[in-house]
């Protein structure tokens, strides 16, 4: 006899989908979905009234300063900029709300304990919430990206990517490179989603998860920019948080890509480790 009441099946608690409808009936959940189809309609609006790019370059400087100068010249080139001004902070918000949020807000409204007396396993339980949280950070770009090139491509038209370093990229080939772009992304906002998980499972608060990742991103982006660090700065999450610029050349330039999505896998695992570890031996008592 294993003791286990009968019937029980630890893989039927706590199914995926339920947590699917239940974090999508959330207040947040809505609202940043919706921020990300409100943004490139901001934007767009923003370019209308400001009469485009203009010398925003010179402004600016750099490449981003180009990007700026290209976002009116075409859809793929609007959707580059829109993920552009996006990458840097509010992707990683976004992020840190779907994966900083689900176990510290649970824990916050006392239900975690009475979950786990179901019983639900720990390990299940943190499984699911990750997988979950991960779908809807996904999903969270995928509208940002679509609903860019949707609209861009209405106002501006279907031109060739255009590329800060080299010559234009044709159309097809450079859609190819934009969900190149947005697939980077994803792996580089996997560490911002394994921190803020780890935050979740160690406090109650889930505003305290939530901005204590965006801010260790932040402050990593910081000491990234101090150059007397020298080799210290490659350890960091965020020094290949621009490699996507690589997809930009011609020839693609893909070393600092691979060297970046490595990282990014291998920090993510860790603070992963660590929350599966910390949750599994925890006191849960809220």
């Amino acid at each position: 006899m294993s003791g286990s009441a009968l019937g029980y099946r630890a893989s039927a608690t706590l199914p995926v989908w339920a947590e699917v409808r239940r974090q999508a009936t959330r207040r947040r959940t809505q609202m940043a979905l919706g921020f990300m189809v409100l943004l490139p309609i901001i934007i767009l609006i923003a370019f209308e009234f400001g009469g485009g790019g203009g010398d925003s370059g010179d402004q600016n400087g750099g490449a981003f300063g180009s990007l700026v100068d290209l976002a009116t010249s075409g859809g793929l080139n609007f959707a580059l900029f829109c993920l552009a001004v996006s990458a840097g902070f509010l992707l990683v918000v976004v992020v840190a709300l779907f994966c900083g949020d689900p176990v510290a807000s649970e824990a916050s409204w006392g239900s975690l304990r009475y979950l786990l007396a179901i019983p639900v396993p720990r390990v299940r339980l943190l499984a699911v919430k990750l997988a979950v949280a991960l779908a809807y950070s996904l999903l969270a770009l995928l509208i940002l990206t679509a609903t860019a090139l949707l609209v861009g491509t209405l106002r501006y038209g279907w031109h060739p990517l255009g590329s800060t370093v080299a010559a234009a990229i044709p159309p097809g080939p450079g859609l190819l490179r934009l969900l190149g772009i947005v697939a980077y992304l994803a792996i580089i906002m996997l560490v911002v989603a394994g921190l803020a998980f780890l935050l979740s499972v160690s406090t109650d608060a889930a505003l305290g998860a939530v901005g204590g990742a965006v801010l260790l991103w932040i402050l990593s982006s910081i000491l990234d920019q101090i150059t007397a660090l020298g080799s210290i700065r490659l350890g960091l999450p965020t020094h290949y948080s621009d490699a996507w610029l690589g997809l930009l050349s011609t020839p693609p330039q893909v070393d600092d890509l691979v060297k970046g999505a490595i990282a990014a896998i291998c920090y993510a695992t860790l603070f992963w480790s660590l929350a599966f570890w910390r949750f599994t031996r925890k006191d849960i008592t809220s």
